[in-house]
């Protein structure tokens, strides 16, 4: 399956539905919760017009979402339907996103990631990611994000 990325006219309220349902699996795993929470169909569509966002299939069963920032391409709110996974969908976006990082002249990749998410850390490790920064949210008192980066 290729990625495609999504423009207006878009269904993003599938995406929305899309990231809803992967990350549910964090609730009571993280804190403080999740983002996701508080993401809107007009916000991803927003976020496709000041950045980018990736899907594969229709509707859709994989998404990324892509910033650009001073010195790496940002990417958040990965997610692979259940149904789907264990099939490289991720790894095509990830090589998607190394590609627009390339495109844009970005040397890295850049994603965070919940502390209490070790499933991930692996994942992005086997991906070519390596931690490079820990952090807190506002209000928390311990560390409760990784920041990982990866050259593209």
């Amino acid at each position: 399956m290729t990625p495609t990325r999504a423009i207006d006219p878009y269904d993003w309220t599938g995406i929305l539905h899309l990231i809803r349902q992967e990350f549910a699996a964090m609730e009571g795993r993280i804190d403080p919760p999740s983002s996701m929470l508080t993401l809107t169909a007009e916000v991803i569509a927003a976020q496709a017009r000041t950045g980018e966002v990736w899907v594969i299939g229709a509707p859709p069963v994989a998404c990324m979402v892509l910033t650009i920032r001073p010195q790496a391409l940002y990417l958040g709110k990965l997610a692979v339907a259940g149904t789907h996974r264990r099939k490289g969908l991720a790894r095509v976006l990830m090589e998607t996103a190394a590609a627009r990082a390339r495109a844009l002249g970005l040397p890295v990749l850049e994603l965070q990631t919940r502390v209490e998410l070790v499933e991930n850390h692996a994942a992005f490790r086997a991906m070519g990611f390596a931690e490079v920064g820990r952090s807190s949210h506002p209000g928390h008192d311990r560390v409760t994000t990784l920041t990982f980066q990866r050259a593209v």
